[in-house]
């Protein structure tokens, strides 16, 4: 009886241990798809591998993985490593579609500026900036290295600056412009104020092209403008605005064409007022062709040369002493640019209304096709 007992209470004994194991087991694996379920979650793929590029291409941007990146005028972003292009739209996290400018910070985040805000993308998601303070502050106007600048669109009256951890809303001083164009176009449907480019100078300082005010510059102590009518308004009265600015070689400055150059004097003013620019305007580069030629975008290139992009008649290279033109064309049509960019390799990039992108090959700029 007590062996019986006994052979009874080892089985028992036994068996209690198996459920317990199955029991541990099906908890681990519950456990380990949940992880694995919470891993997959975190390292979800953005974007859709496709085989070519949206034809209208505003913004161009390489990072410091060497990845370039294609900012669309309303298909969102591509981004390409040399092999594979993948492309992030709304449904990825982006704000808007529409990609007007691309930053990288020291870290390696990448900003895309769109008409919806500011969206940061740290390689695995993208998210929106939110600015600090829904009225603009004169209190944050500083000069800061690291910090990055971006055009708040074309409605409001300054710029963003983010400083690694906020993102501030500027508002410009009033401008000696604005009531002369207030009374000639009362009806306007956008701020005078609103920013076409942003350019920061070999000594840090950060200009600001507007619509119809002329240039804002902010060298850290003070604000400062520069307006010439002829820079805003072309000959024939048409309003171009203030769509690009570049430094030279000689530290001299061109602003929208190239018939003058713009000789920046430094001086000690120290004023909580806006106060004009101090400068000296000289003779630039008169066109062989006899038309002034407004400029979309300038950048200079690896031996100083500045590249000088027109909307329909191509893009100039300015060395100094002439202008050389460089036609762009995709097959037999004139192609309309928007952009021009240097990468890390010093090689040009155009980015076009609707032909996608060209590459200078040394000689001429030729369509890319992925």
């Amino acid at each position: 009886m007590n062996l019986k007992r006994i052979v009874l209470n080892k089985l028992l004994s036994n068996f209690l241990l198996i459920i317990g194991a199955l029991i541990t087991l099906s908890s681990c694996n519950r456990q380990s798809r949940s992880q694995n379920s919470i891993k997959t979650e975190k390292t979800k793929i953005l974007g859709n591998p496709v085989s070519d590029l949206n034809q209208s291409i505003w913004a161009i941007y390489q990072d410091k993985k060497s990845n370039h990146w294609f900012g669309s005028k309303e298909n969102g972003v591509f981004r390409y490593d040399g092999q594979k292009l993948i492309h992030f739209t709304k449904e990825d996290g982006l704000t808007s579609n529409e990609i007007r400018g691309i930053q990288e910070d020291t870290l390696g985040n990448i900003f895309f500026e769109t008409t919806s805000g500011i969206n940061l993308f740290d390689g695995e998601s993208f998210k929106p900036l939110r600015i600090k303070d829904n009225q603009s502050s004169t209190s944050t106007w500083k000069l800061e290295p690291k910090d990055l600048w971006f055009s708040s669109g074309y409605n409001k009256k300054g710029p963003y600056r983010f400083d690694g951890k906020q993102l501030h809303y500027l508002e410009f001083p009033k401008s000696p412009q604005e009531n002369d164009f207030n009374s000639k176009y009362p009806n306007v449907s956008h701020s005078p104020y609103g920013i076409y480019s942003i350019f920061k100078d070999s000594k840090g300082h950060i200009w600001f092209g507007t619509s119809d005010m002329g240039i804002y510059r902010f060298d850290g102590r003070k604000i400062s403008y520069l307006y010439e009518e002829h820079l805003t308004k072309t000959p024939n009265g048409g309003a171009f605005g203030i769509r690009s600015i570049a430094e030279d070689m000689n530290g001299y400055f061109w602003i929208c064409n190239s018939d003058y150059k713009y000789k920046i004097i430094q001086d000690s003013t120290k004023s909580h007022n806006l106060v004009r620019i101090n400068y000296e305007r000289q003779v630039g580069i008169e066109n062989k062709e006899k038309e002034t030629q407004y400029f979309l975008s300038i950048i200079a290139d690896d031996n100083e040369n500045l590249w000088m992009l027109t909307y329909d008649n191509g893009i100039w290279r300015n060395d100094g002493n002439e202008l050389i033109h460089y036609p762009v064309t995709d097959g037999n049509e004139v192609v309309k640019l928007f952009s021009v960019y240097k990468d890390r390799q010093g090689v040009l990039w155009l980015g076009t209304q609707s032909s996608g992108v060209f590459k200078f090959n040394g000689e001429s700029f030729e369509k890319i096709e992925f």
